[in-house]
């Protein structure tokens, strides 16, 4: 079983920032594509941003310019930086990877983006 723990998320006015954390095993973060999916009430969830084994990212229409997504192979987390929040990027954020045994998901972070 493949655990991912997220942290860092919380309650940001709109135009703030906040990063989320993902931490997993050495042989995840180094050897699996990590990102981040989000869900907003009565909505399907969306892919926000993948960073691969070889450092290439990914990243949604909707976050693009905004978000950068990062990895530290020594600390073993992935990284989200949220920067110049909306509302509409209010949801839960889970943490994914994708390895040959299947995708695996975190329990999800709170980010809520209010005034």
């Amino acid at each position: 079983q493949v655990q991912l723990v997220e942290s860092g998320g919380g309650l940001v006015e709109p135009g703030g920032s906040l990063r989320l954390s993902c931490s997993a095993a050495a042989s995840i973060v180094r050897r699996y594509s990590m990102g981040w999916y989000r869900q907003a009430p009565g909505k399907q969830h969306e892919l926000v941003a993948t960073i691969h084994n070889t450092g290439s990212t990914n990243y949604a229409d909707s976050v693009k310019g905004r978000f950068t997504i990062s990895k530290d192979n020594a600390e073993n987390t992935v990284y989200l930086q949220m920067n110049s929040l909306k509302a509409e990027d209010t949801a839960v954020y889970y943490c994914y990877t994708n390895t040959p045994g299947g995708e695996f998901w975190g329990r999800g972070s709170q980010v809520t983006v209010s005034s």
